[in-house]
């Protein structure tokens, strides 16, 4: 038996790549983009290690060019369903039980398969499949999901450090069990790091998951499992189902053995799956752990100390970085009348400088949203701006759809706070600002605080420390992850822990070991060196 206490010392982020002009990595990265828009992929259901091919299929467009087929993948019925069941549970009797040093050597290996074999591979069917520019892809489906993978097995070893006290005549101990049961992973189509996280961190601890991946990012997900499988994960360990959320979410909820569900997306769906695990409670062999992320109204506020070109670049990148697609992404801005006209001038300038279009054009800084639905969703909003006498557009405002789903980066002021722009997640490129009295400071931080039910992320702009950190504390409740003087996205994994509560979900911290926790069953064990002999206490004894 090998009795060495292994040691996983913090790992470093990984290096985000620059694919300058005529660099080897960028032409490296458009051979292996030409090479999968020149193919249909076939993909199946991946149960138990084996492959399905239902039939019932859905095509794989590019959201860009959305008449263009590159895939179609297979959904999962019911006879599947009751198969990755079964797969799952069988699984976890192997994986549990190995050395949690072998999962983690699993995890380890699959991260440097996509720091370099499938580095191409993930980030060109991120970027094909989602329209992702090569930097928002380069960020996400190979730096944060590489990250996630490394960080959790170095969290997991901190957590197996956790052991209680011994005390005299006694010995103390901790087990980290996994769940029992499987894990209901359900993935969004924005970011491939966080589809890899919902499975790799309950993995990590033990658990097996059945994966349903959103519909429209079914193929970077898809090369995301076979390197899982490459990596070492065993059959039925991760089950990937496509299909129908309506028709999964019924049978994996129903079962008795469903023992968490790892969600990231809408408030609905999460809402719904909420309510049916508590109409099965008294169904389930024990109470599911539910861990959501679901959504944000973020917000950038300014201080009249803020410096104008400062928030000017960071809420158009914390707007617009890939479509304003980002349970992150700011949506709402609050400025003072003082710096209004210099940021409103610079907002436009700069709106008028971007370009949009394919992603095989790199000069195209914004690119397509990700489906009919989504776009359609989004021009309503800027409709609806455009029909109020309480907003005027001061940048974009046009959508076409011909041959892609493209919304130009808009800009609405409104004279209303609460206006509904200002209060409703849109998941699209639409900032909304208000301008309010700089002698009205304080009510304005109020308005921020009480104006949106979420409460994911936050930012707060100025050259005044002092009253930034007042701001902050104003807003304590307002965002689970403040920034002082950045946009109020891009968060690393292992520097800022991600989550928000309220409306934006359980708050669980991807990113740090709070979401690993969730998915483990600790056991304490004692055993007695010497046990008791007789009943009575020792000043019940006869002297």
């Amino acid at each position: 038996m090998n009795n060495a206490i292994y040691n996983f010392n913090a790992p470093q982020n990984e290096a985000v790549l620059k694919y300058l002009e005529n660099s080897e990595e960028r032409k490296n990265l458009f051979k292996e983009l030409n090479r999968q828009q020149a193919q249909i992929v076939e993909i199946p259901c991946i149960i138990g290690g084996k492959e399905y091919f239902t039939g019932h299929t859905a095509d794989i467009v590019l959201p860009h060019q959305h008449h263009k087929v590159i895939g179609r993948f297979h959904q999962v019925t019911e006879k599947e369903l009751d198969l990755a069941v079964v797969a799952a549970i069988e699984a976890q009797k192997i994986w549990s039980e190995l050395s949690w040093t072998v999962r983690a050597s699993i995890l380890l290996k699959a991260g440097e398969l996509i720091s370099g074999k499938y580095r191409n591979t993930i980030n060109a069917a991120t970027m094909l499949g989602q329209s992702k520019n090569i930097f928002q892809s380069e960020i996400d489906g190979v730096c944060e999901t590489i990250d996630f993978l490394k960080y959790n097995a170095y969290f997991a070893s901190r957590i197996y450090e956790i052991q209680p006290r011994s005390f005299y005549n006694q010995l103390n101990k901790m087990e980290f069990r996994p769940l029992e049961g499987f894990v209901f992973t359900v993935s969004p189509f924005n970011f491939t790091s966080i589809a890899s996280n919902l499975n790799m961190a309950p993995v990590m601890m033990g658990n097996t998951t059945i994966w349903k991946p959103a519909s429209t990012s079914v193929l970077s997900n898809y090369y995301l499992m076979k390197v899982f499988m490459e990596a070492g994960v065993p059959p039925g360990v991760i089950n990937f189902v496509p299909g129908k959320g309506s028709l999964i979410g019924k049978r994996i909820v129903s079962d008795k053995l469903l023992a968490g569900i790892h969600f990231t997306g809408s408030n609905n769906t999460f809402n719904t799956l909420w309510k049916q695990v508590s109409e099965n409670l008294g169904h389930y062999k024990s109470y599911p752990r539910l861990v959501g992320e679901t959504g944000g109204k973020d917000f950038i506020f300014v201080h009249p100390e803020a410096d104008p070109q400062e928030v000017a670049v960071n809420a158009i990148r914390g707007a617009f970085e890939y479509q304003g697609q980002k349970c992150s992404a700011a949506s709402r801005m609050y400025v003072p009348e003082s710096l209004w006209p210099q940021i409103k001038s610079l907002l436009k300038e700069i709106c008028d400088d971007m370009k949009m279009g394919d992603v095989m054009d790199s000069d195209n800084f914004i690119n397509a949203v990700i489906s009919e639905d989504a776009y359609d969703t989004i021009m309503d909003y800027i409709a609806f701006a455009k029909a109020s006498n309480e907003a005027q557009i001061i940048c974009g405002g046009n959508g076409d759809k011909s041959e892609g789903y493209f919304i130009e980066p808009t800009i609405i002021e409104t004279t209303n706070p609460c206006f509904k722009t200002m209060q409703e997640e849109i998941f699209g490129p639409v900032l909304t600002v208000w301008v309010y009295k700089d002698s009205e400071l304080d009510k304005a931080v109020d308005i921020c605080d009480q104006t949106s039910p979420y409460g994911l992320t936050g930012a707060v702009f100025s050259r005044d420390r002092i009253a930034a950190s007042k701001i902050c504390e104003k807003l304590r409740y307002a965002a689970g992850n403040f920034y002082i003087n950045d946009k109020p996205t891009g968060a690393i994994v292992g520097l800022q822990p991600f989550g928000g509560s309220r409306a934006s979900g359980t708050n669980d911290k991807a990113g740090g070991e709070f979401n690993l926790i969730r998915w483990i069953s600790p056991r304490t064990i004692k055993e007695t060196f010497l046990p008791a002999t007789d009943y009575r206490y020792e000043y019940m004894l006869k002297k």
